[in-house]
């Protein structure tokens, strides 16, 4: 296993993070066991979860991922082997469930949601919170246009780091991150940090693959410049750059399967057109296709982690693989052919 600096924090954690969102639903608490079992074997010390898992996201599985890694800890007692990340709910139509029903970043609503993940985690510590979407409007999941809104009332940046900050000193949380954030807002954390002397931002956790790199338009060089790295989510696309849906296959259990509506963007004509020429680049290359999309990931300066995640072990262990995949000049080349033809097709 290979280990990157998390910001400019004096944690090291592992290049392949585990990636948590199926269990609880996808996956049994004993499936989930199994995963963190064998991860932690191969070398991973850096688990990623989020209050609202299991995914999709319901108020029957909120909670759900954060406490079969609660039952982990307790039954193995080796908390200090991990590097545990987790996530605040932001505001949202579908979170009613979550506190009064209108989740903010505010005092109020961030202690609740530290102290209620601290309980189903059964820690007492979380090594990076992480801010799961902005609070005001952006254009995260899919849309690459932004629309202002000058109307909106939201919690101000500088307000919620003074909460972190609070959150820092009282022992609860270490370290704090973004998660679909865009480059105004790293910067403006950055900023606000370094004039109050606050807690810096340690890393940015957007989506980032082969068919999704809008990442390096902006974010990148601040990632760099500012110690923010990024922990690249969806490496595979929704599991798409693995090749099992090509040709309009559907897997019985696959998540496109069961949730297509949660992965529309990787049925379109041009998506579906540039996943299978990533697909045959991998295969005119002799590479598992879901290891060279992991592989290219890991190559890049502004990453910290690659967030993988797997319903099988099968899965988890060919993913895991890729950390040792070399990716030659030839298919490097390829791929930002690809790249040109299909630019950002799945945002």
């Amino acid at each position: 296993m290979q280990y990157r600096r998390l910001g400019r924090t004096d944690l090291q954690v592992s290049l392949i993070c585990l990636g948590t969102m199926t269990w609880g639903k996808q996956n049994s608490e004993a499936e989930g066991h199994a995963q963190m079992d064998y991860a932690l074997e191969r070398g991973i010390n850096f688990f990623d979860t989020a209050e609202m898992y299991a995914v999709p996201p319901t108020a029957e599985t909120y909670g759900k991922t954060e406490e079969v890694i609660g039952t982990w800890f307790a039954a193995r007692g080796n908390r200090d082997k991990v590097i545990l990340a987790t996530k605040a709910v932001g505001p949202g139509e579908r979170f009613a469930h979550v506190r009064d029903g209108k989740p903010k970043f505010n005092r109020t609503h961030l202690t609740q949601a530290v102290d209620d993940s601290l309980r189903r985690l059964q820690t007492d510590y979380i090594d990076l919170y992480q801010l799961h979407w902005p609070e005001r409007s952006v254009n995260s999941f899919g849309k690459l246009g932004y629309v202002h809104n000058d109307d909106e009332v939201t919690t101000p940046i500088a307000e919620t780091l003074g909460v972190l900050a609070d959150l820092v000193k009282s022992g609860k949380i270490r370290h704090i991150g973004l998660s679909n954030e865009t480059p105004w807002g790293m910067m403006t954390f950055a900023r606000l940090a370094d004039e109050a002397g606050l807690p810096r931002v340690a890393s940015v956790q957007n989506p980032y693959n082969l068919l999704n790199r809008s990442f390096e338009v902006g974010a990148a060089e601040v990632a760099i410049r500012e110690g923010i790295g990024l922990l690249a989510y969806s490496p595979l696309g929704g599991g798409t750059l693995s090749g099992k849906y090509v040709g309009g296959a559907r897997p019985t259990g696959a998540r496109m399967t069961v949730f297509a509506h949660n992965f529309t963007r990787y049925a379109t004509p041009l998506a579906e057109e540039a996943i299978a020429a990533y697909v045959s680049l991998a295969r005119a290359n002799g590479l598992d296709p879901a290891q060279m999309a992991l592989a290219y990931i890991n190559t890049r300066r502004f990453l910290t982690a690659n967030i993988i995640g797997a319903t099988t072990m099968e899965q988890l262990k060919s993913n895991i693989d890729s950390i040792d995949i070399a990716l030659s000049e030839d298919v490097l080349k390829g791929i930002e052919e690809l790249q040109q033809r299909y630019s950002n097709p799945c945002p």
